[in-house]
């Protein structure tokens, strides 16, 4: 543990710009001053930021550090706090990491594919789509519906990706010949 005598003495090195006297300031008082941060800010991407801003700023004003005003450690603080309060007043885009209870909610629009089932071409779709095997139509729903990738496809049904491949051509060539019929 770094006595408040040492931190003073370091901090002074700092100020003629000694990296190993700043790396060692780092060690001994990055945790108090992220909790600072982090207290006040409450998420840690943003406190990360804040507190890499912090020592930058502890790095380029350190000759403005007096022992006879405060001790080190109160003036860093003031700095952290200072700078994350700063951050809290500003103006930031909220982001899915503010509000996690956004992810769950269900949709209530209807998906493109509810909507196309309910027309003409809908029914002659499901119509088509019934006349393949079982395992092609669930194939083909899961990749041209649900987005999902060959590779993704393969490992749901053990196959080489290859196969895949053929299965869905050959099962858009068997829509494709319905639905113009």
């Amino acid at each position: 543990m770094t006595t408040v005598g040492e931190l003073s003495n370091l901090l002074l090195r700092v100020a003629e710009r000694d990296a190993a006297a700043f790396k060692v300031v780092y060690g001994a008082t990055s945790s108090k001053l992220y909790g600072i941060i982090l207290r006040i800010l409450r998420r840690r991407d943003v406190a990360d930021e804040v507190l890499q801003e912090v020592y930058v700023k502890i790095w380029d004003r350190a000759s403005d550090f007096n022992p006879a005003i405060a001790s080190p450690i109160t003036w860093m603080a003031t700095i952290a706090r200072n700078r994350a309060i700063d951050e809290v007043r500003r103006k930031r885009p909220e982001s899915f990491e503010d509000h996690p209870e956004i992810v769950d909610v269900p949709a209530d629009d209807p998906s493109a594919l509810s909507i196309l089932m309910r027309g003409e071409d809908g029914r002659r779709l499901a119509d088509c789509l019934s006349r393949l095997d079982d395992g092609k139509r669930q194939m083909v729903v899961l990749a041209y519906c649900d987005g999902l990738s060959r590779d993704e496809l393969a490992a749901q049904y053990g196959q080489p990706v290859n196969t895949i491949k053929t299965w869905l051509r050959r099962s858009l060539a068997q829509l494709k010949g319905c639905l113009s019929s």
